[in-house]
């Protein structure tokens, strides 16, 4: 059975490492001045992937933080996914040609699917599809507008067209360390029959741990962030606890 993967979550804005809760910009906690030291301590603790959030890109839908990006993507052996304001191929090129592993493709699924579609024929498991749901519902722009779409029959048409990766994130959990929406998430990756990756809501290890016993499902790893930021874990522990 292949690894579960921890995806220690650094989101940049301004330069800095922050959280917002649920998404919202009004919301924000400040836990580091440098998102690359940030990432070398992660990196350092053995953590293979690390996931960036450019959150000022995504409320400009442009690149804003892909300096810092880029910096860990060729300075430190872990792999990066980025996701935040990438909506063009040249911005997807930009970060692939420069180090990155794999890039994410959130709200673009909705406001341009045929851009999602093409990347995927281009780029395949390089590109991750973010699918945020509200009540089984897709939400975009930064979780600001909630659609009419059910996340798993986006999935499914997504999966269709070359999508081999998923970021599934319950918004209702995100960033309140009340547990992740485990039902939600298999029934993604039941839903498309490819990897799913757990976002929001992780506040354990043993969170941690019941996401890890779905692995034969589809359910491949899992995002953390304002647990490992607060302190209810270290990387060390959460790598340890899924091995």
């Amino acid at each position: 059975m292949s690894e579960f993967i921890i995806y220690p979550a650094i989101d940049m804005r301004g330069g800095k490492c922050v959280r917002l809760l649920q998404g919202d910009y009004n919301k924000e906690t400040v836990y580091g001045d440098s998102p690359f030291d940030m990432a070398k301590q992660f990196s350092d603790a053995g953590a293979s992937w690390i996931h960036m959030v450019d959150l000022d890109g995504a409320k400009e839908a442009k690149l804003v933080n892909h300096q810092y990006v880029l910096g860990v993507a060729k300075k430190l052996p872990s792999k990066v996914q980025i996701g935040g304001g990438i909506r063009t191929e040249e911005a997807v090129d930009f970060y692939l040609e420069n180090g990155v592993d794999r890039v994410i493709l959130g709200s673009a699924a909705i406001s341009n699917p045929d851009f999602v579609k093409k990347m995927l024929s281009k780029y395949g498991e390089k590109i991750a599809i973010g699918i945020d749901a509200k009540d089984g519902y897709v939400s975009t722009e930064g979780w600001l507008n909630t659609s009419n779409v059910k996340a798993t029959d986006l999935g499914k048409e997504l999966a269709a067209a070359g999508a081999e990766v998923f970021i599934f994130t319950d918004i209702a959990t995100d960033g309140m360390l009340s547990g992740p929406n485990v039902n939600a998430v298999v029934e993604m990756a039941e839903a498309t029959g490819k990897e799913v990756i757990a976002s929001g809501g992780v506040s354990s290890l043993q969170d941690l741990k019941t996401l890890a016993e779905y692995r034969e499902k589809g359910v491949q790893g899992a995002i953390v962030g304002k647990a490992i930021y607060t302190n209810q874990f270290t990387v060390q522990e959460a790598l340890k606890e899924v091995k």
